[in-house]
């Protein structure tokens, strides 16, 4: 969906949250969303139902806007409520989440837009229909220490032995030989997680692993990865993703469950 910025900055905009089939109302009651000029409110397709709020268009003009994404504070603060409008609407009922600052320059013109984008919007619902979203990382075991002892470190290096330089280079040769083959062995390992989940849920996606410079972690990540499953087979997930974690020999993160954003195509 394109996000649709209003024109005219001393009037309203319509916000769009998400499209939906047959949510409660009270669901939203006392929901901020992203404003706080209007509650959210529902706005009735012909076929299905957006969750709407009104807000001041001068709020979300491009310079406005790129100012919020200079404030990583205020950005997450209109992501959260996003998604929070978002979650209270998916634990309703099917839930297709909208972009982050949709907007409309007034309900008519989100109405007869989003209307035409009704079979989309119905083939994304069906494909998430009793559906969640998992995410599931895996990480390296730690790399094996490098065994060359203290005292050797520490030995009197006036008087090296006799090939002690050899010894030293063939030990170096050794700890990256085992740490090649700790993280071919990971690598394998997470392949084989995700061919298993990959079996259980009705789709997936690979992602690319965070980097440990960028996320913090010092761990090492093999798999990132996230999986559309049917709600029955929750437990099912949980008990396959421990079954793993003593089979494989790696650290396995499960995190869920979250509405399918990874999954509603292009809206």
């Amino acid at each position: 969906m394109t996000q649709r910025g209003p024109g005219h900055t001393d009037a309203h905009a319509t916000y769009v949250f998400a499209v939906c089939r047959n949510p409660d109302p009270s669901a939203f009651v006392g929901l901020p969303g992203v404003a706080d000029e209007a509650p959210v409110s529902i706005l009735p397709l012909e076929t299905l139902t957006a969750i709407v709020q009104k807000v001041r268009a001068r709020d979300f003009t491009d310079e406005a806007w790129q100012t919020r994404l200079s404030d990583q504070r205020e950005l997450e603060r209109y992501a959260r409520a996003h998604h929070d409008v978002v979650t209270a609407a998916a634990a309703c009922c099917p839930t297709v989440p909208l972009p982050l600052a949709t907007l409309y320059h007034d309900e008519r013109r989100a109405r007869d837009a989003l209307t035409n984008e009704a079979d989309r919007f119905h083939a994304a619902l069906r494909r998430i229909a009793h559906h969640a979203e998992w995410g599931v990382k895996v990480y390296a075991p730690p790399c094996p220490p490098d065994d060359s002892s203290r005292s050797a470190a520490l030995a009197d290096r006036s008087r090296p032995a006799p090939g002690a330089g050899l010894a030293y280079l063939e030990r170096k040769r050794g700890v990256q030989e085992r740490r090649d083959q700790s993280q071919d062995e990971a690598l394998q390992a997470a392949e084989t997680v995700d061919s298993e989940v990959r079996l259980l849920a009705t789709a997936s996606r690979r992602l690319r692993p965070h980097a440990p410079q960028l996320s913090g972690e010092r761990r090492i990540q093999v798999l990132n990865a996230t999986y559309l499953v049917a709600e029955h087979r929750a437990d099912e997930l949980a008990l396959l993703t421990q079954s793993l974690r003593e089979r494989a020999g790696v650290e396995i993160e499960l995190s869920g469950p979250w509405v399918p954003y990874s999954f509603i195509g292009e809206v």
